[in-house]
């Protein structure tokens, strides 16, 4: 039996992205229709730029499908915020807010990191 090294980025964002649709549904349920709708796009798109990421045919590549997800948590995190602040919903956010957080952290330095190593 081989074992596969977890991949951090690969499991938060997976985790994350069943969040969103969580909280979609819930949104969706309290007739929230506009920001629900831009949240489950770009917060299931990170997990998604992260597996062709992680399937990228050279390291140029990489870094390109890494950068997308990263720009698709930090736009998750203004609907996130814009929900907390516009008062729309009742919902509490916040752990959606820190676990966005979380994703912009991890994958900036993975971003950092394969830039310099590219120059």
């Amino acid at each position: 039996m081989s074992t596969v090294k977890e991949n951090v980025i690969q499991t938060k964002s997976f985790q994350f992205s069943l969040k969103i649709i969580e909280l979609f549904r819930k949104l969706q349920a309290e007739r929230e229709y506009i920001i629900s709708k831009q949240l489950i796009r770009s917060g299931t798109s990170i997990g998604a730029n992260v597996e062709e990421a992680i399937a990228g045919q050279s390291k140029k590549d990489f870094l390109s499908k890494l950068s997308i997800s990263l720009k698709e948590a930090r736009e998750t995190h203004y609907w996130l915020r814009l929900l907390r602040e516009s008062e729309l919903t009742n919902l509490n956010v916040d752990a959606y807010l820190d676990a966005s957080f979380e994703l912009i952290s991890i994958l900036s330095a993975i971003v950092k990191t394969m830039r310099q190593k590219l120059q």
